[in-house]
């Protein structure tokens, strides 16, 4: 749910400030983008070396760094930022924050802020209880802001009670339940195959392709961040899969339809972007081939067609996604295709676009519907491609 989201997180002056190396660390984790503001008491506390190098930003503490001479713009802050989260707040900022007062870096930020706001307060019993403090949190949430209630515990003045920051590992929760809450294919069940599958000639030779799975990974991504309960079935490749998806790694295209085929019937959205072998080895050598004659022959035979299989199974409630790579008759083969293996949509790319196909960051896409309209799009990266998939696949849902 936050991968590549941009997340501003303020520290206010409090003992749980400590704890915001450890909120710094598992937005990172989940793939977010991190800058930090800190009060000047939050510096008390803990230093900005040790944000700055756990969120590999510069962490700004005021609007103007005499020894950079940077000047710290709090617009471009509150616009920069996806979502804002004030952890720890104490009962001063949130009085400030309650108030249009912005003496600091940070609250002037607040006030510029276009993103929603999550706050979760840290102060002492008696100062959590106080009627300013609550009149100053119900003020907030008018405001729109959202409250992650603090918890029960002991607390620095050696009290027990309410008071304690939210730990990071519930404020992460807390906001990723938040994005998940509004998102459009929550509680759908999305399946995406990825990357080449490797046919085995003997123990050290295959038979395989260029691709570098990263199409794949790129939808696989999109449709997590749109709220799918996403399963990436890919083929060998070195790209790193996001950690809120689920990631089955095969080799041979037998080992990618088996791997199909029990996903298959629990996906409501079936994305086929892996580039599987046509054919495979009717043998496979024990050991390794030596060289011999000038000439070498192998037997081959097909292997199952995985799209045109899950297309005569595919349900009334199923939305089935195929590719098409080709270097002569596009359209015509993508048509054929899209019609014969029984898709909803069918995405064309062509080794004759320069930048588009296998090992690049870029792709130049055409999509066709069921009615064979086609929308064309132009040279973009992956993660933008699979942003105008998805978006397609959207519109077929609605």
């Amino acid at each position: 749910m936050l991968l590549n989201k941009n997340i501003l997180l303020g520290v206010c002056g409090s003992i749980a400030a400590y704890k915001s190396a450890l909120l710094v660390r598992a937005f990172i984790k989940a793939g977010a983008n991190v800058k930090v503001i800190l009060t000047a008491d939050a510096n008390n506390f803990i230093t900005p070396l040790t944000l700055a190098t756990l969120s590999k930003n510069p962490v700004y503490t005021q609007y103007f760094d005499a020894e950079t001479g940077v000047w710290s713009n709090h617009v471009e802050l509150g616009l920069w930022a996806d979502y804002m989260i004030i952890a720890p707040a104490s009962a001063n900022t949130l009085a400030k924050m309650a108030n249009g007062i912005c003496d600091n870096l940070l609250t002037a930020v607040y006030l510029s802020a276009k993103c929603p706001v999550f706050f979760a307060p840290a102060m002492d019993l008696d100062m959590w209880k106080h009627e300013s403090t609550r009149e100053n949190i119900a003020q907030l949430q008018n405001f729109g802001n959202t409250v992650i209630a603090p918890n029960s515990g002991e607390l620095a003045s050696g009290l027990f009670g309410e008071g304690r920051m939210a730990e990071p590992d519930e404020i992460t929760k807390f906001l990723t339940a938040h994005i998940r809450a509004g998102l459009p294919l929550l509680d759908k069940k999305a399946l995406v195959t990825a990357g080449p599958t490797f046919e085995a000639i003997d123990p050290v030779r295959f038979i395989g392709n260029h691709s570098s799975g990263k199409m794949g990974f790129a939808i696989a991504e999109c449709l997590v961040s749109l709220g799918a309960d996403v399963t990436l079935v890919t083929g060998p490749t070195a790209e790193k899969s996001n950690y809120n998806l689920r990631r089955v790694d095969v080799v041979s295209a037998a080992e990618m339809n088996e791997a199909c085929l029990a996903y298959f019937t629990a996906s409501d959205i079936i994305v086929m972007s892996a580039a599987v072998a046509d054919y495979t080895p009717v043998q496979v050598a024990s050991q390794k081939i030596k060289k011999a004659d000038t000439e070498f022959h192998i037997a081959l035979r097909k292997t199952t067609d995985i799209l045109a299989g899950l297309g005569i199974l595919k349900q009334k409630h199923q939305l089935l996604v195929g590719f098409a790579l080709e270097t002569e008759n596009e359209a015509d083969f993508a048509q054929q295709k899209l019609l014969k293996k029984n898709l909803d949509l069918i995405v064309l790319n062509s080794l004759n676009d320069d930048g588009a196909g296998f090992k690049t960051n870029t792709n130049k896409i055409t999509i066709f519907n069921r009615a064979l309209e086609k929308t064309v799009f132009e040279l973009k990266s992956k993660h933008e491609v699979a942003a105008d998939i998805c978006k397609e696949i959207l519109n077929l849902l609605v």
